[in-house]
Protein backbone atom coordinates (compact mmCIF):
# COMPACT_ATOMS: atom_id res chain seq x y z
CA UNK A 1 0.00 0.00 0.00
CA UNK A 2 1.29 3.68 -0.76
CA UNK A 3 2.08 5.22 2.18
CA UNK A 4 0.26 8.96 2.87
CA UNK A 5 1.61 11.36 4.62
CA UNK A 6 -0.74 14.50 6.14
CA UNK A 7 -0.07 17.84 7.21
CA UNK A 8 -2.32 19.63 9.71
CA UNK A 9 -2.50 20.92 13.25
CA UNK A 10 0.37 21.23 14.89
CA UNK A 11 2.13 19.25 11.96
CA UNK A 12 2.45 22.12 10.29
CA UNK A 13 3.62 24.74 12.03
CA UNK A 14 6.92 22.13 12.18
CA UNK A 15 6.87 21.16 8.45
CA UNK A 16 6.65 25.39 7.43
CA UNK A 17 9.65 26.03 10.03
CA UNK A 18 11.83 23.12 8.65
CA UNK A 19 10.90 23.30 5.16
CA UNK A 20 10.71 26.91 4.65
CA UNK A 21 6.76 26.64 3.73
CA UNK A 22 4.16 29.17 3.83
CA UNK A 23 1.09 27.52 3.89
CA UNK A 24 0.47 27.15 7.49
CA UNK A 25 -3.09 26.35 8.63
CA UNK A 26 -4.23 24.58 5.60
CA UNK A 27 -4.91 20.35 6.14
CA UNK A 28 -3.89 18.21 2.52
CA UNK A 29 -2.69 14.61 2.09
CA UNK A 30 0.35 14.42 0.87
CA UNK A 31 2.62 11.47 -0.60
CA UNK A 32 6.59 11.00 -1.14
CA UNK A 33 7.98 10.79 -4.99
CA UNK A 34 9.74 7.47 -2.52
CA UNK A 35 6.18 6.16 -1.97
CA UNK A 36 4.73 6.41 -5.46
CA UNK A 37 7.44 4.91 -6.85
CA UNK A 38 7.58 1.59 -4.69
CA UNK A 39 3.58 1.30 -5.01
CA UNK A 40 3.97 1.35 -9.01
CA UNK A 41 6.80 -1.48 -8.95
CA UNK A 42 4.97 -3.31 -6.37
CA UNK A 43 1.84 -2.86 -8.94
CA UNK A 44 4.34 -3.65 -12.12
CA UNK A 45 4.99 -7.24 -10.20
CA UNK A 46 1.73 -8.35 -10.11
CA UNK A 47 0.64 -6.86 -13.90
CA UNK A 48 1.75 -8.87 -17.36
CA UNK A 49 5.76 -9.65 -18.32
CA UNK A 50 5.37 -6.48 -20.42
CA UNK A 51 3.56 -4.05 -17.68
CA UNK A 52 6.14 -4.93 -15.88
CA UNK A 53 8.77 -3.72 -17.74
CA UNK A 54 10.89 -0.38 -15.78
CA UNK A 55 9.56 2.47 -17.28
CA UNK A 56 12.37 4.45 -16.37
CA UNK A 57 13.37 7.36 -18.10
CA UNK A 58 16.98 7.81 -19.53
CA UNK A 59 19.42 10.35 -18.98
CA UNK A 60 22.59 11.03 -21.31
CA UNK A 61 25.97 10.18 -19.75
CA UNK A 62 29.11 10.99 -22.62
CA UNK A 63 26.87 10.52 -25.65
CA UNK A 64 25.43 7.56 -24.00
CA UNK A 65 22.06 6.81 -23.17
CA UNK A 66 21.07 4.50 -20.00
CA UNK A 67 18.37 4.06 -17.33
CA UNK A 68 18.05 6.21 -14.47
CA UNK A 69 16.56 3.77 -11.99
CA UNK A 70 16.26 5.53 -8.51
CA UNK A 71 15.26 2.30 -6.41
CA UNK A 72 18.88 1.80 -7.02
CA UNK A 73 20.62 4.96 -7.74
CA UNK A 74 20.77 7.33 -4.70
CA UNK A 75 18.92 9.70 -6.37
CA UNK A 76 17.76 13.48 -5.51
CA UNK A 77 15.68 15.76 -7.36
CA UNK A 78 17.49 19.56 -8.27
CA UNK A 79 14.29 22.10 -8.92
CA UNK A 80 14.26 25.87 -9.65
CA UNK A 81 11.53 28.60 -9.28
CA UNK A 82 10.53 31.58 -10.59
CA UNK A 83 12.37 31.61 -13.68
CA UNK A 84 13.53 31.58 -16.46
CA UNK A 85 15.44 35.09 -15.90
CA UNK A 86 18.99 36.74 -17.51
CA UNK A 87 20.65 34.43 -14.78
CA UNK A 88 19.09 30.74 -16.39
CA UNK A 89 21.69 30.64 -19.31
CA UNK A 90 24.80 30.28 -17.35
CA UNK A 91 22.94 27.84 -15.36
CA UNK A 92 21.98 26.08 -18.37
CA UNK A 93 25.79 25.85 -19.45
CA UNK A 94 26.46 24.62 -16.13
CA UNK A 95 24.05 21.85 -16.10
CA UNK A 96 24.79 20.70 -19.51
CA UNK A 97 28.83 20.44 -18.48
CA UNK A 98 27.90 18.59 -15.32
CA UNK A 99 25.43 15.60 -17.78
CA UNK A 100 23.05 16.95 -14.81
CA UNK A 101 19.07 17.41 -15.71
CA UNK A 102 16.69 19.98 -13.14
CA UNK A 103 13.03 20.19 -13.00
CA UNK A 104 11.83 24.20 -13.85
CA UNK A 105 9.12 25.65 -12.27
CA UNK A 106 8.46 28.69 -13.93
CA UNK A 107 6.55 31.97 -13.87
CA UNK A 108 4.29 33.37 -16.39
CA UNK A 109 4.22 37.12 -15.93
CA UNK A 110 7.98 38.77 -16.55
CA UNK A 111 9.51 35.44 -17.13
CA UNK A 112 8.32 32.92 -19.68
CA UNK A 113 6.74 35.90 -21.61
CA UNK A 114 9.96 37.73 -21.85
CA UNK A 115 12.18 34.41 -22.34
CA UNK A 116 10.66 32.25 -24.50
CA UNK A 117 14.17 31.30 -26.14
CA UNK A 118 15.16 30.27 -23.07
CA UNK A 119 11.73 28.48 -21.96
CA UNK A 120 12.43 26.63 -25.64
CA UNK A 121 16.21 25.91 -24.49
CA UNK A 122 14.80 24.35 -21.15
CA UNK A 123 12.80 21.86 -23.02
CA UNK A 124 14.91 21.43 -26.01
CA UNK A 125 18.42 20.26 -23.26
CA UNK A 126 16.35 17.41 -21.91
CA UNK A 127 14.88 19.59 -18.68
CA UNK A 128 11.57 18.80 -17.10
CA UNK A 129 9.18 21.40 -17.63
CA UNK A 130 6.78 22.82 -14.70
CA UNK A 131 4.18 25.45 -13.54
CA UNK A 132 4.91 27.83 -10.90
CA UNK A 133 1.90 29.86 -11.55
CA UNK A 134 1.07 33.18 -13.71
CA UNK A 135 2.08 36.45 -11.27
CA UNK A 136 2.83 34.14 -7.94
CA UNK A 137 -0.71 34.32 -6.23
CA UNK A 138 -0.78 32.47 -2.83
CA UNK A 139 -3.38 30.40 -4.42
CA UNK A 140 -5.01 29.08 -1.13
CA UNK A 141 -6.20 33.54 -0.83
CA UNK A 142 -7.28 33.34 -4.39
CA UNK A 143 -10.52 32.78 -5.69
CA UNK A 144 -11.33 29.48 -7.55
CA UNK A 145 -11.97 30.76 -11.03
CA UNK A 146 -8.60 32.88 -10.53
CA UNK A 147 -6.15 29.89 -8.92
CA UNK A 148 -7.20 28.13 -12.67
CA UNK A 149 -6.23 30.91 -14.50
CA UNK A 150 -3.13 31.44 -12.82
CA UNK A 151 -2.07 27.81 -13.45
CA UNK A 152 -3.81 27.37 -17.05
CA UNK A 153 -1.76 30.36 -18.85
CA UNK A 154 1.14 29.04 -17.98
CA UNK A 155 0.14 25.46 -19.25
CA UNK A 156 -1.06 27.19 -22.54
CA UNK A 157 1.97 29.31 -22.81
CA UNK A 158 4.60 26.16 -22.43
CA UNK A 159 2.41 24.08 -24.56
CA UNK A 160 2.54 27.02 -27.68
CA UNK A 161 6.44 27.29 -27.33
CA UNK A 162 7.20 23.95 -26.73
CA UNK A 163 4.38 21.41 -27.74
CA UNK A 164 4.38 20.19 -24.20
CA UNK A 165 1.83 20.35 -21.06
CA UNK A 166 3.81 20.53 -17.99
CA UNK A 167 2.54 17.69 -15.46
CA UNK A 168 3.77 19.46 -12.49
CA UNK A 169 3.09 22.70 -10.28
CA UNK A 170 4.73 24.34 -7.32
CA UNK A 171 2.25 26.19 -5.39
CA UNK A 172 3.71 29.49 -4.41
CA UNK A 173 5.02 29.36 -1.17
CA UNK A 174 4.13 26.30 -0.85
CA UNK A 175 0.63 27.19 0.15
CA UNK A 176 -1.66 24.54 -0.95
CA UNK A 177 -5.00 22.67 0.56
CA UNK A 178 -8.26 20.55 -0.47
CA UNK A 179 -9.38 23.48 -2.36
CA UNK A 180 -6.61 23.80 -4.49
CA UNK A 181 -5.97 20.12 -5.11
CA UNK A 182 -9.33 19.95 -5.95
CA UNK A 183 -8.60 22.15 -8.89
CA UNK A 184 -5.21 20.90 -9.63
CA UNK A 185 -6.98 17.12 -10.20
CA UNK A 186 -9.14 19.05 -12.79
CA UNK A 187 -6.65 20.80 -14.55
CA UNK A 188 -4.25 17.50 -14.89
CA UNK A 189 -1.42 18.61 -12.52
CA UNK A 190 0.21 17.17 -9.65
CA UNK A 191 1.82 19.48 -6.84
CA UNK A 192 5.47 18.95 -5.71
CA UNK A 193 6.67 21.02 -2.66
CA UNK A 194 10.40 20.06 -1.18
CA UNK A 195 12.97 19.09 0.94
CA UNK A 196 15.62 20.90 1.03
CA UNK A 197 15.67 24.94 0.83
CA UNK A 198 18.56 26.94 0.65
CA UNK A 199 16.27 30.09 1.13
CA UNK A 200 18.08 31.64 -1.22
CA UNK A 201 15.84 34.54 -1.52
CA UNK A 202 17.54 35.91 1.37
CA UNK A 203 20.64 35.79 0.55
CA UNK A 204 23.63 36.13 -2.19
CA UNK A 205 26.17 34.09 -0.68
CA UNK A 206 27.05 31.19 -2.16
CA UNK A 207 28.56 30.24 -0.36
CA UNK A 208 26.13 29.30 2.57
CA UNK A 209 23.80 28.44 -0.28
CA UNK A 210 26.02 25.79 -1.44
CA UNK A 211 26.37 24.95 2.63
CA UNK A 212 22.36 24.67 3.48
CA UNK A 213 21.81 22.45 0.49
CA UNK A 214 24.16 20.16 0.98
CA UNK A 215 23.66 19.81 5.05
CA UNK A 216 20.01 18.72 4.29
CA UNK A 217 20.01 16.57 1.26
CA UNK A 218 19.34 13.09 1.50
CA UNK A 219 18.28 10.35 -0.49
CA UNK A 220 15.05 10.66 -2.46
CA UNK A 221 14.47 14.72 -1.28
CA UNK A 222 13.87 17.62 -3.59
CA UNK A 223 16.18 20.29 -3.66
CA UNK A 224 14.14 24.01 -3.87
CA UNK A 225 16.44 26.95 -5.53
CA UNK A 226 15.82 29.50 -7.63
CA UNK A 227 17.53 30.93 -10.83
CA UNK A 228 16.17 34.36 -10.46
CA UNK A 229 18.61 35.37 -7.31
CA UNK A 230 22.22 36.67 -7.98
CA UNK A 231 23.86 33.96 -5.57
CA UNK A 232 21.85 30.71 -6.62
CA UNK A 233 23.74 30.08 -10.18
CA UNK A 234 27.44 30.24 -8.63
CA UNK A 235 26.43 28.16 -6.04
CA UNK A 236 25.37 24.97 -8.45
CA UNK A 237 28.58 23.77 -9.56
CA UNK A 238 29.79 23.31 -5.65
CA UNK A 239 26.61 21.91 -5.04
CA UNK A 240 26.32 19.54 -7.79
CA UNK A 241 30.54 18.29 -6.83
CA UNK A 242 29.77 17.29 -3.65
CA UNK A 243 26.74 15.60 -4.61
CA UNK A 244 28.47 13.31 -7.05
CA UNK A 245 31.40 12.99 -4.55
CA UNK A 246 28.38 11.57 -2.52
CA UNK A 247 27.09 9.46 -4.79
CA UNK A 248 24.23 11.35 -5.48
CA UNK A 249 22.62 10.81 -8.74
CA UNK A 250 20.69 14.22 -10.17
CA UNK A 251 17.38 13.65 -11.36
CA UNK A 252 14.09 15.70 -12.26
CA UNK A 253 11.33 14.94 -10.33
CA UNK A 254 9.46 12.65 -12.92
CA UNK A 255 12.87 11.12 -12.81
CA UNK A 256 13.12 10.47 -9.04
CA UNK A 257 9.39 9.35 -9.10
CA UNK A 258 9.34 6.74 -11.95
CA UNK A 259 8.01 4.06 -12.52
CA UNK A 260 5.15 5.85 -11.24
CA UNK A 261 3.54 9.01 -13.33
CA UNK A 262 2.30 11.88 -11.45
CA UNK A 263 -0.93 11.97 -10.40
CA UNK A 264 -3.25 15.17 -10.88
CA UNK A 265 -4.34 16.73 -7.51
CA UNK A 266 -1.83 14.91 -5.26
CA UNK A 267 0.69 16.62 -3.18
CA UNK A 268 4.25 15.08 -3.16
CA UNK A 269 6.43 16.09 -0.86
CA UNK A 270 9.63 13.83 0.43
Amino acid sequence: MRRKGRISGLLIGTACLTLGLGGCGASYDTTSPRSAREHAASDAKHATPAAAKPNVLKEKDGGKTGPVDCAVAKCVALTFDAGPSGNTPRLLKILKREKAHATFFMLGRKHIERHPDLVRRIADEGHELANHTWSHKILTKTDSDEVRTEITRVQSAVKKLTGRTPLLMRPPQGRTDERVSKICRELGVAQVLWSVTAKDYQTNDSALIQKRVLEQTKRDGIILLHDIYKGTVPAVPGILAKLKEDGYTVVTVSQLMAPATPEPGQVYRP
